[in-house]
């Protein structure tokens, strides 16, 4: 470990901080370090991979594809492409013809592809949630309200309102009839799995069809499954205009889309936007192949049951004072600011957690996580929080 973390430090530009391990192999929802320790991963790669590390399904779909056809260009298209784009519109309850995707590298390039189709309307101002994540180039950090990302890359591209996440008055005040886009979570991620009010999706689709805006759903955590549904917005009743998606959907082969719903599938139009790796043959094989075995292996049940029991079993100690989330994500609020504490001492144990704030635990595993992992944590759980509150 120490040997590669000297390595990192002398090589790699110093963006993430140290390492906190030096990882070398994974099975399901495990994974080991240079020195053979154990972990169970609860954190999935910041819910990335859907299916675990090294699931058969995504191996012999990459090596098959590369192995056929690799890089094309968007110049052409492939089965593939045409294919992964067909089920992603088929997966938000769409017909043929009534939405067109843009694929991307990343959730960040998604989110600037959609930034850059919203300025097709012909207007420029966005209003976006406090506590927001949509990435970190230029135009999705200019949409990310977190200060002590964006302050150091100002001026950065407006015209950007924060208004209270789930707070429908504040929305509804702050869109107006120059307003291009409102711009959601369905459940903010990296704040550390915030859910806001029931209505408030329906509340924004209401204030954005008075104004003639636009409906933008940032799904890139929550949606592919890990809510224990495709989209977490399809149990709301709400259609969006807008939405993108990553993460999870190449279950670690990076993949993003940009999704355009009826008229705004056509706002951006050859020479609007591009992309050199976006789409490639490779990359929609491995999303392919994480769709069908999610399919396949029934996991979006497997999620909501086992999503349940773990946030239940987290609930009963009361050093937790709330537990949010649906499916396999999941957030915790401490009694006190040991976060970063909870993080160490699980990790010491043999479990990855995400320390999202002084006070918040974020949770997004492997949607194959199996029982067997969430009952060890449960029964670990315990002598973690006496450690980080000792």
């Amino acid at each position: 470990m120490s040997d590669y973390a000297e390595r990192y430090a002398a090589s790699v530009m110093n963006t993430f901080g140290p390492p906190k391990l030096v990882l070398a192999r994974g099975e399901g929802a495990h994974v080991w370090d240079t020195d053979g320790k154990e972990y169970v991963d609860l954190l999935g790669g910041i819910a990335v991979n859907a299916l675990g590390h090294a699931h058969p399904a995504i191996v012999d779909a990459v090596t098959s594809q590369l192995g056929t056809l690799g890089h094309i260009s968007n110049f052409f298209t492939s089965a593939p492409q045409v294919e992964l784009a067909e089920k992603l519109l088929t997966l938000l309850g769409l017909e043929p013809g009534e939405g067109k995707v843009f694929f991307t590298n990343s959730g960040t390039e998604a989110n600037e592809a959609a930034f850059k189709l919203t300025r097709r309307t012909g207007r420029t101002h966005v209003v976006v949630a406090e506590g927001s994540f949509h990435g970190r180039t230029m135009g999705a950090l200019a949409l990310t309200s977190k200060e002590a990302y964006r302050t150091p890359f100002e001026p950065l591209p407006g015209d950007v309102t924060f208004v209270p996440y789930g707070d429908a008055d504040a929305l509804a005040a702050a869109v107006t009839d120059e307003t291009a886009a409102i711009l959601l979570e369905p459940i903010q991620g990296e704040a550390g799995v915030v859910v806001p009010p029931e209505d408030y999706l329906a509340a924004a689709r209401a204030v954005a069809d008075e104004h003639g805006a636009l409906l933008w759903l940032d799904e890139i955590q929550s949606g592919m499954g890990r809510t224990g549904a495709w989209f977490a917005h399809l149990g709301t009743g709400v259609r969006p205009d807008v939405v993108t998606v990553a993460k999870g959907l190449g279950g670690g082969f990076p993949i993003g889309a940009c999704i355009g719903l009826g008229d705004a599938g056509t706002l951006l139009e050859p020479g609007n936007h591009g992309t050199t790796f976006g789409g490639n043959p490779v990359a929609c094989a491995a999303a392919l192949a994480v769709i069908r075995t999610i399919e396949d292996e029934d996991l979006l049940e497997h999620v909501t049951v086992l999503g349940q029991k773990l946030r239940d079993g987290l609930a009963v100690d009361p050093r937790v004072t709330e537990v949010r989330g649906d499916g396999l994500f999941v957030g915790l609020e401490l009694a006190a600011d040991v976060s970063a504490e909870v993080a160490a001492a699980a990790l010491e144990a043999g479990f990855i957690v995400n320390n999202a704030t002084p006070r918040r635990i974020r949770l997004a595993p492997p949607l194959v996580l199996t029982e067997d992992d969430v009952n060890a944590f449960l029964e670990a759980w315990p002598k973690i929080l006496d450690e980080a509150m000792a």
